[in-house]
């Protein structure tokens, strides 16, 4: 279970470029639970993930996952708990090292390494299982280095890499952004095989409402660093594409009435 209580993240605060990224965010995710989280550029949203992930530190608030504080852990040590898979497909992997060799990394993540004499067949022999059910012919290409791969390849591998040691929480960051729409819908029924076999609590970015409505139980609109709306349930279910559209819509409406103005339309009718 993910826990977030009241995080603020202020960039280059007291100068003319101070942004309030995140504002009094709270959230509570159950395990199992996937959560799509929408935004327009700048709302916030890819700030939540990098919050939880420990690219920094919050200002304010706290992240609890599965009971643990973990709001001052370094990346580095979130890493053996979080999985994640970063929009650009050349990002989380070694480019120059094989398939196979990133294959062990990261099943080694957040552990002790040592040195060894190499993989043993026994390993590559796993590596060629896990690959296999991607029908991507990669089970005779692991000695290739990563980098040679395309785009879609590479990060099918990456969502592999992310969810092997089954992690107690798995963050997507607009993962299928950087792809051509063929490919970008076959890593999302890849990312739905692969959460659904382990029954992954994942929070997935899209910039796709299309996505957000079709994946997942769970749908979260961030506007100016704060929730704006939070849908579960039935609720989540019967919306629909023009439905998220027009919540966009009303939220810049809001952005262009002067706030006085605005709260008195709000008294008047809600």
């Amino acid at each position: 279970m993910l826990s977030i209580e009241n995080i603020k993240k202020t960039f280059n605060a007291g100068t003319v470029n101070e942004v309030k990224a995140l504002q009094d965010v709270s959230l509570r995710i159950e395990n199992g639970d996937f959560v799509c989280v929408l935004g327009t550029n700048g709302s916030g949203k890819s700030t939540l993930l990098n919050a939880v992930a420990g690219t920094f530190i919050v200002d304010k608030g706290s992240i609890m996952l599965n009971g643990t504080d973990i709001t001052k852990w370094s990346e580095h040590r979130r890493a053996r708990y979080i999985g994640r898979v970063f929009q650009n497909p050349f990002t989380g992997t070694a480019p120059n090292m094989s398939i196979r060799e990133n294959l062990a990394l990261a099943m080694k993540r957040g552990k002790n390494r040592g040195l060894g004499w190499g993989l043993p067949k026994s390993l590559i022999s796993n590596f060629k299982k896990m690959v296999t059910p991607l029908n991507m012919g990669l089970e005779e290409r692991l000695a290739n280095p990563i980098g040679k791969l395309s785009g879609g390849q590479r990060q099918a591998l990456t969502l592999l890499m992310a969810t092997a040691l089954k992690p107690d929480l798995l963050l997507l960051d607009e993962h299928t952004a950087a792809l051509d729409p063929k490919t970008a819908a076959k890593v999302i029924d890849l990312t739905q095989h692969l959460i659904s076999k382990d029954n992954l609590t994942t929070l997935m970015v899209t910039h796709s409402m299309q996505q957000a409505v079709n994946l997942g139980d769970r749908i979260i609109m961030i506007h100016q660093g704060k929730i704006a709306y939070d849908f579960k349930g039935d609720e989540k279910k019967h919306l629909r594409v023009n439905d998220l559209l027009a919540l966009f819509d009303e939220l810049r409406r809001k952005d262009n009435i002067d706030p006085a103005v605005a709260s008195l339309i709000e008294e008047y009718y809600v």
